[in-house]
């Protein structure tokens, strides 16, 4: 399945289909004690956050540093509860101007309709650039890298 979508909850409903609970709220896509992993992350930035509390604090962050314009499903490979996602987005840093366009495969758990496992491979060279640099990076954060 490809498709564009303007939200990455958009993305991943139609992603993943009837195999997801559906609903606006994008946080509600994950389970309570979702793991959200980034074996890409750089040094000095979060590499996962458990529970949904965690990820809905990294959304908070996030949402002002980078605007998102669309998301591009390239393909979704389903088998049981475990998924394979290919997609980009195309965004830019709010500060910066700076191209935010990112290629993602990521590899989704499902446990009871919701996403219990996300590990989100990206180019964090991407995001660094987006924001101005680390430097940037940690002082949007309030001066602390491991906060963005």
């Amino acid at each position: 399945m490809a498709g564009k979508f303007k939200t990455f909850g958009d993305l991943l409903k139609g992603a993943l289909g009837p195999a997801l609970i559906a609903t606006d709220d994008v946080l509600n896509l994950f389970a309570e004690d979702v793991a959200f992993e980034f074996p890409y992350a750089p040094d000095g930035f979060p590499k996962r956050f458990d529970g949904r509390d965690q990820l809905a604090a990294h959304l908070a962050r996030l949402g002002p540093l980078l605007v998102f314009d669309r998301f591009d499903l390239e393909a979704s490979h389903i088998a049981g509860d475990t998924a394979v996602l290919e997609f980009t987005c195309k965004g830019r840093g709010v500060d910066t101007g700076i191209a935010y366009d990112q290629t993602y495969i990521s590899v989704v758990t499902l446990r009871g309709g919701r996403i219990a496992r996300y590990k989100d491979y990206w180019n964090p060279l991407v995001v660094l650039a987006a924001l101005g640099g680390i430097e940037a990076a940690a002082a949007l954060a309030g001066g602390d890298v491991a906060n963005v």
